[in-house]
């Protein structure tokens, strides 16, 4: 046994493939500990406003490089990286890409998550109104949404005359980011598994979510072949070991999980009951609700949390998705200019903290529409409150209380399906840096914001699932201990709290209705409904001229 086993145990390799960035993160078994890790930003790729795309052929090229350079970290730290006893994977979810098995090249760009350019096709599915948004949700737990898989690939094959004949000369596989990460990594065309988890195929609209199994029905309705569809298999197995030419070839993958599920799995949520949300590019409220499938009356959505084995039942979650968070906070940096760095964001929220001149200012950052509860993909964005003694500062206050704000609209739904008020939000991502935030969340929800002090909460959940696959069982669940944590108490009253989300109720009522459509098609043939339409513009061009006129005021 190598010294590196003797202190840390076998180690679990993580790769994490998010949105924004791609990480490679070493955990030691004995400790749950982070080793170390690499990151790498993906580039994104935007044709037009509202579409969202990344090359898939670079995600897989960085992946390799963030495990080169974590190996290469190991050896700096005195570690064998041959101690790596099994790999996990966690991912972007509904992100889509469609590839040749053949050749290994995607047929097109990968279709980011948050990319809405398929409005019409939604408009289609729905047979323009004939069919309410929840039709199928009792077959695969999701509305009808531009967010999902199934629309994505659907608009693929509408639009993209290399796609529909790939898939007419069945040349054609489907998967998001897990599938194709591990299909690569297992060979490609020269024998590639091509498989996901649960977590993940829950994710497309396509997948029983009583069965666990791909649905002729969904498929039919959106007129997708199955012989596209990756094998599901559960979230913790061995499925194969890496061939990739890699210093990690022979090593086996162990473990799926979409990001927003491993961060579940990550805060040690695995009693029915307790919930978590991850503060990122969007914001993602996981409920537990152990075996029970909870069909949401409130807009939230049905989805498996983790299913620990072949032989093992799933264990079922209530997700409630909010599309903008982190990506407001960039667009007042980004668009508006009002600061160089997020980390400036507390000392000007702070600075107008206890100023009522500046009015009661609300953001309602729907950039593509409302995600849960309200599912209106005609939202966009309105800023209300606006007076000439609003400062910079009155801004991003807003826009921090918008977030806050959408997760307790999701909780009250929660609250509401499942008859049982959450005692504790558990909280991990990006932006829970932010004590200001924390803060405001709990004030604003009512209840203790328990914060992990070690970041890597997703990671971990994927290393954990790694961990306990039959064969590698480098870890027991009940074994793991838990993190330490930072707790926010609530400080404002009850009445306080009511008062302002009954405002922030009322900006969502005048958000509602705004959406235009786009039907002009350069590239592509069909319909396409333009995501960020001319209103979001020109509320950015009337909010940077206000400001401007603001800060150059004479005082």
């Amino acid at each position: 046994m190598s010294d590196t086993r003797l202190k840390y145990g076998p180690l679990i390799g993580v790769i994490d493939e998010g949105t924004s960035s791609t990480r490679f993160v070493v955990f030691a078994s004995k400790t749950a500990e982070v080793l170390t890790y690499h990151q790498i930003e993906i580039p994104s790729i935007v044709p037009k406003e509202g579409w969202f795309e990344q090359d898939a052929l670079i995600i897989l090229q960085i992946v390799k490089e963030t495990i080169a350079a974590t190996c290469d970290n190991l050896e700096k730290l005195n570690i064998d990286y041959a101690d790596i006893a099994s790999i996990g994977i966690t991912n972007q979810r509904e992100t889509t890409v469609l590839w040749d098995p053949i050749t290994g090249v995607p047929l097109y760009n990968a279709i980011v998550w948050m990319d809405v350019r398929t409005s019409s096709t939604v408009d289609e599915i729905l047979q323009n109104g004939k069919r309410k948004q929840d039709f199928l949700q009792n077959t695969c737990g999701l509305p009808v949404s531009t967010y999902f898989s199934a629309l994505k690939i659907k608009w693929l094959m509408d639009n993209v005359p290399n796609v529909k004949k790939a898939i007419e000369e069945e040349r054609c596989l489907f998967g998001n980011i897990d599938s194709w990460l591990v299909w690569n990594m297992t060979g490609g065309p020269d024998g590639g598994i091509h498989i996901t988890d649960p977590t993940n195929a829950s994710r497309t609209m396509l997948m029983n979510i009583e069965t666990l199994q791909w649905d002729k029905r969904l498929c039919d309705i959106f007129g997708i072949p199955m012989n596209i569809l990756p094998e599901i298999r559960s979230s913790s197995e061995i499925y194969a070991v890496i061939v990739m030419d890699s210093l990690l070839d022979g090593v086996p993958i162990a473990g799926i999980l979409g990001d927003q599920q491993a961060a579940l799995v990550g805060q040690m949520c695995f009693k029915s009951g307790q919930a978590k949300s991850t503060y990122g590019t969007g914001c993602f409220i996981l409920y537990n609700t152990g075996h029970s499938i909870v069909k949401s009356k409130n807009g939230l959505l049905t989805t498996v949390a983790y299913q620990f084995g072949p032989k093992t039942k799933p264990v079922y979650a209530l997700e409630g998705s909010v599309a903008i968070a982190g990506i407001a906070i960039k667009w007042l940096r980004d668009n508006l200019q009002l600061f160089k760095d997020v980390s400036e964001t507390t000392e000007l929220a702070l600075s107008v903290d206890s100023d009522s001149k500046g009015g009661e200012i609300v953001f309602v950052p729907a950039f593509s529409g409302l995600y849960a509860p309200y599912w209106r993909k005609d939202a966009r964005s309105v800023i209300c409150g606006l007076t000439e003694e609003t400062k910079p500062g009155h801004l991003v206050k807003a826009a921090l209380e918008a977030v806050c704000f959408q997760v307790r609209d999701v909780l009250e739904a929660m609250s509401s399906d499942c008859r049982y008020p959450l005692q504790k939000l558990l909280v991990d991502g990006g932006m829970t840096v932010n004590e200001y935030l924390m803060q405001m969340q709990a004030d604003y929800c009512g209840i203790p914001v328990v914060r992990p002090t070690m970041a890597e909460t997703t990671s971990l959940g994927a290393a954990i699932v790694a961990g306990i696959a039959e064969g590698i069982e480098v870890w027991e669940i009940d074994k793991i201990l838990p993190v330490p944590c930072d707790t926010y108490i609530p400080r404002i009253s009850v009445d306080m709290r009511d008062i302002k989300h009954a405002q922030w109720k009322r900006a969502i009522e005048r958000s509602l209705g705004w959406a235009t459509t786009d039907t002009s098609n350069d590239s592509y043939k069909g319909k396409i409904a333009a995501a960020v339409p001319a209103g979001l513009f020109l509320i950015g061009v009337a909010v940077i001229i206000i400001v401007s006129e603001i800060l150059q005021k004479p005082s």
